[in-house]
């Protein structure tokens, strides 16, 4: 299934408390279950404004059905076409 990127602009979401964190977690968890497995949730990366999600998904459609469904922004959807790391080096 092809990997994504999604860039999430949400102004203060780096001082969100943890148990707002767990609703946003758990509404995005309520929209994949209902979406599986067409969309797969990997993780997120949360920084002062914004938020970089890592998907699995069938399409970047899909992931934008997920971010309308449960009411989140996606200002861009990627899709990776290579993952590097240290390890590419050698």
């Amino acid at each position: 299934m092809p990997k994504f990127v999604i860039e999430r602009a949400i102004p203060g979401i780096g001082a969100t408390r943890s148990a707002e964190m767990q609703a946003i977690s758990q509404k995005s968890c309520g929209v994949l279950k209902e979406m599986s497995p067409r969309v797969q949730w990997v993780q997120s990366f949360v920084t002062s404004d914004k938020m970089y999600c890592i998907y699995n998904a069938e399409s970047g459609d899909a992931v934008r059905e997920h971010a309308q469904r449960g009411g989140f922004p996606a200002d861009s959807v990627a899709q990776v076409k290579a993952i590097i790391d240290p390890v590419t080096a050698e």
